[in-house]
């Protein structure tokens, strides 16, 4: 390129930003060329969640946007020259099925992401689906759907039929998340046809898509692999995006990727803290038993990666006071803890909390004290929930997610592949810490989420510290996400090596009177 030519780029770059019709106008010039989200993300190389982001008021910019707007400008000059009247579309599908496939009677229906949480409720009276706004009679995860998508497939065709008449007062229908929240692509999947049930139906899977990354960084560095880790780290949030989205086709959840967050989620200032408790564990035994004391600090190996698996609400957050838990919803709660009796020898479940009175924790903080308050273990009284801001969960949302970062991750330690090992790290590491109020990920708004997790992985380690007392182990530290120091025979209790479900030895040293005691780190990081 000569001085002219990158000047003329550079003019060109400055010149004014492409003009974009409203939100609501984008999304009707979509659906009316019959276009879904994912064939315009793959024409302009995004994502369709970003595709979704933009139809629900964030504007893209640069080249990206002058690519955008140039594709709107071209479908409203169709139209305007198109008197024809156009076929309202049809919903989009979640995933292509092969012909072989699309052939076999379809099964019968069932919950696809099966679990805690994701029952399936036959309704007395119709409520309109979440969907379409067709009359549905089952609810999922507290959300009013048609389990066979021909029934959301015909409402949308024929908008105008009209639906059954609305529920009687006495019955509260699902509420529809409002129409400005930008969804990710997830739709009802079609059942799965034959006896086969597939969860992927292209050739290519997420497994895949993280291997052939690694192949083309490895070879755009000519095999330099401190280059191409470099580069995979760079790129492992918009990465992570793109596999969400492959594991999420199929799923039978539209998730909303951007929804209305209240106050108490949102940062009190610019560099401060939101109101949520995440109850991270900063605990070390006072008192130890006479005599010194080996003891063994264990890391737990990916544990952002395990708490994947946790109840993460689908929708907008929801408002409650006064109602007791419901293990269909999940969200955020205003709670009075219970007193906790047994810091000698056990963390809070609540972490270090000088203050005393209400705080507002997550779902898995509520759940794990809730657990410890019942008949098996009864180790405190039941908190006291104040008000809620929920919405209907599933805990398997992220579940494929997981297990394509899980199943990688232990294919990369099988060949001592630390390349892919340092990626897949990245990519959930990054994917939970930039889901909230973030430049990093603007495809993924959920502060609610990154909450969760992260009290997941708290509420995990400190079970597993419940288990080594109950084992007979002494409990000396219970640190962050992944450290956890104990005394006694602790591979008769844990396994031992790099998998997700097992720990490795941190570090070893000598406590108790006449030794000079240790320090330890906290756990900050994620191990890969």
């Amino acid at each position: 390129m000569s001085d002219f030519d990158a000047i003329d780029s550079l003019l060109a770059a400055v010149g004014p930003e492409a003009g974009l019709p409203s939100p609501q106008v984008r999304q009707e010039l979509r659906e009316r060329a019959r276009l879904s989200k994912a064939q315009v993300a793959r024409a302009l190389g995004v994502s369709p969640s970003t595709v979704a982001g933009w139809e629900s008021g964030r504007d893209p910019v640069g080249e990206m946007r002058t690519k955008y707007a140039y594709l709107l400008d071209g479908l409203a000059a169709k139209f305007a020259t198109d008197t024809a009247p156009v076929t309202p579309p049809a919903a989009e599908p979640a995933v292509a099925q092969p012909p072989a496939a699309a052939e076999s009677p379809p099964a019968s229906p069932a919950p696809e992401e099966g679990g805690e949480g994701d029952e399936v409720e036959v309704l007395a009276v119709p409520e309109p689906c979440v969907l379409c706004g067709g009359m549905a009679r089952t609810r999922v995860a507290g959300f009013a759907q048609h389990l066979d998508p021909a029934g959301c497939q015909a409402a949308a065709a024929a908008p105008d039929k009209p639906t059954a008449p609305p529920s009687p007062p006495e019955t509260a229908p699902a509420r529809k998340p409002s129409s400005h929240a930008s969804r990710t692509t997830t739709r009802p999947s079609e059942r799965s046809r034959g006896p086969a049930r597939r969860a992927f139906q292209e050739p290519s899977g997420p497994v895949d898509l993280i291997a052939q990354a690694v192949q083309a960084a490895l070879a755009e560095h000519h095999g330099d692999v401190e280059a191409a880790t470099a580069a995979l780290l760079k790129r492992a949030i918009p990465d992570a995006m793109r596999l969400l989205d492959e594991t999420r086709k199929g799923a039978r959840y539209d998730v909303i990727a951007h929804p209305w967050i209240p106050d108490i989620l949102k940062k009190q200032t610019s560099r401060g803290a939101d109101q949520i408790w995440e109850a991270r564990p900063k605990w070390t035994r006072r008192e130890l038993p006479p005599g010194a004391h080996e003891v063994t600090a264990l890391d737990i190996n990916g544990a952002y990666l395990s708490a994947l698996k946790t109840h993460l609400p689908l929708g907008q957050l929801e408002h409650s006071a006064g109602l007791p838990h419901d293990r269909r919803r999940a969200g955020v709660h205003l709670i009075t803890p219970p007193v906790w009796e047994h810091e000698q020898v056990l963390p809070n479940p609540i972490g270090n909390r000088d203050e005393p009175g209400p705080l507002w924790v997550t779902e898995p903080t509520l759940r794990l004290l809730l657990r410890l308050s019942g008949p098996k273990y009864a180790l405190c009284a039941p908190p006291e929930i104040h008000e809620s801001y929920t919405s209907g969960a599933t805990e398997n949302l992220l579940e494929k997610f997981r297990i394509a970062l899980k199943d990688a991750r232990d294919t990369a330690i099988e060949q001592g592949d630390e390349v892919t090992l340092e990626y897949v790290k990245a990519m959930y590491s990054k994917f939970v810490s930039t889901m909230g109020e973030s430049n990093y990920n603007r495809e993924l708004y959920r502060p609610d989420w990154m909450h969760i997790i992260r009290s997941q992985a708290f509420a995990n380690l400190w079970l597993k510290a419940l288990k080594a007392h109950d084992e007979g182990l002494m409990v000396v530290r219970v640190m962050g996400t992944d450290e956890l120091h104990v005394t006694g025979d602790w591979r008769g209790v844990f396994p031992e090596g790099r998998g997700v479900t097992e720990v490795k030895v941190k570090d070893t040293y000598t406590a108790g009177a006449g030794t000079a005691g240790h320090t330890g780190t906290e756990g900050e990081g994620e191990e890969g």
